[in-house]
């Protein structure tokens, strides 16, 4: 593997890192950037490519533990284990909240996961899921509590909950983006954008991971040993850029809500569609 090669991996673990997070679909942002330029496909084949794309968002998932920690070591009741105090006093947070949002998409996840891999990942399909999921997020703006009645994320209810992660469902369409459905979700059900925001990059970890490590064992004979040193460099690549861009989104998303995002979004299928179709 030469080092344009390696190269080709630190750009799509920025685009995976910086976009992660951010409501614009960091799945699709790869899809576009691989299909239309960098074509790992050519050397990886299919199904190691696209489980590439999946498996460096094991990057992304360490970086929201990180940021994380305590709010995990507390819920999982660690605390004594790790010598931390209560964290969050009178937390009502639990692990349950997290086990009840991420239910109905891991569960059509694995149910479609096939479908998806084989039909879904395409520049066409991305640029679809695009478009829709930024006008959900204009919509949930526009519909918003101006006085939202859950300021931070240990408020949440069981039945919030439960229908953040029934929307999260449509992220399963590659380009819809997961945070952008969840946060828009959030929103709507009376969650501030930063009790919305938490909310989803808590749930991201067991259900990310979860696709990940699926995908990696669906595809293990197809990945060559000669290609790990792509998959190394992406997932290193991905940490280190979704650590830096979770920190800025989250002190940046109470200020500027879901618009500028969805605006962004709705420029970018202009743009590409244009260039390409």
């Amino acid at each position: 593997m030469d080092f344009i090669e390696l190269l080709k991996a630190i750009i799509l673990g920025l685009v995976e890192g910086l976009t992660e997070f951010a409501p614009v679909s960091s799945t699709g942002h790869m899809i576009l950037v691989d299909d239309m330029w960098l074509k790992s496909v050519e050397f990886l084949g299919k199904y190691p490519a696209n489980t590439f794309k999946i498996v460096i968002q094991l990057g992304s998932i360490l970086a929201v533990v990180i940021v994380f920690k305590d709010r995990f070591i507390e819920m999982l009741g660690l605390n004594r284990v790790f010598k931390k105090g209560q964290t969050h006093s009178g937390t009502h947070l639990k692990l349950t909240h997290v086990i009840v949002g991420l239910l109905p998409a891991g569960v059509l996840g694995v149910l479609f996961d096939d479908y998806i891999d084989d039909y879904l990942f395409t520049t066409k399909t991305v640029l679809i899921g695009l478009f829709l999921g930024a006008i959900f997020m204009i919509v949930a703006d526009l519909m918003r509590s101006k006085n939202p009645k859950v300021e931070t994320v240990d408020q949440i209810s069981y039945k919030q909950a439960l229908t953040v992660g029934l929307i999260q469902c449509l992220s399963l369409w590659p380009g819809f983006s997961r945070s952008g459905a969840t946060i828009s979700g959030g929103v709507l059900t009376g969650l501030s954008h930063r009790a919305a925001a938490d909310f989803t990059f808590i749930m991201a970890v067991p259900i990310m991971a979860g696709a990940s490590f699926l995908s990696l064992l669906k595809n293990w004979e197809y990945i060559e040993v000669s290609a790990l040193p792509f998959y190394i460099v992406g997932f290193i690549s991905a940490f280190v850029f979704a650590l830096i861009s979770i920190r800025f989104f989250l002190k940046l998303i109470n200020k500027v809500k879901l618009i500028p995002f969805a605006i962004y979004r709705i420029v970018l299928v202009i743009v590409i569609y244009f260039l390409y179709f």
